[in-house]
């Protein structure tokens, strides 16, 4: 009886190690993902900004999309960003970047503006950064959000 626990106890413990050495399957793999786009956007206490761009996997797929963003706070201005640039991390399929992304910020820039920041949307993140022309000033919270 002992014996056969044994055999048991060493056959599943086997078949474990082999299971958790086993590659990630690819639909499991994290992809590398990259966000090129242009906005265009206004404030005055509520903040209003719409885009489009293109999504670029390493897997070889892309995706036409459009962007904007919405928030609500003691803003005031008016800007373009015209080469912004996101990459995004813990993105397992393509359409794992779509939605809203939550974002707080606060900004200054007059004539040459720009923006950095970093965005939310459950376990995946995008880090933005742009550069533009305008005037940009004030603090809000509110959304990023990103459709085909």
């Amino acid at each position: 009886m002992q014996q056969m626990l044994l055999a048991l106890f060493t056959a599943t413990t086997c078949a474990l190690a082999l299971a958790a050495s086993q590659p990630v399957a690819a639909a499991d793999a994290e992809l590398s993902c990259k966000l090129h786009y242009s906005l265009t956007g206004w404030s005055l206490i509520y903040k209003h900004s719409t885009g489009s761009g293109t999504i670029h996997c390493d897997d070889g797929k892309s995706m036409r999309v459009n962007v904007s963003a919405k928030a609500l706070g003691i803003t005031a201005g008016k800007w373009r960003i015209d080469d912004g640039s996101g990459d995004f991390t813990h993105v397992h399929s393509m359409h794992d970047v779509l939605g809203r992304y939550g974002v707080a910020s606060a900004e200054v820039g007059v004539v040459k503006t720009g923006e950095a920041r970093v965005l939310t949307k459950g376990d995946v993140t995008l880090a933005l950064a742009g550069k533009g022309e305008g005037v940009d000033i004030g603090v809000d919270a509110g959304e990023f959000t990103i459709s085909r």
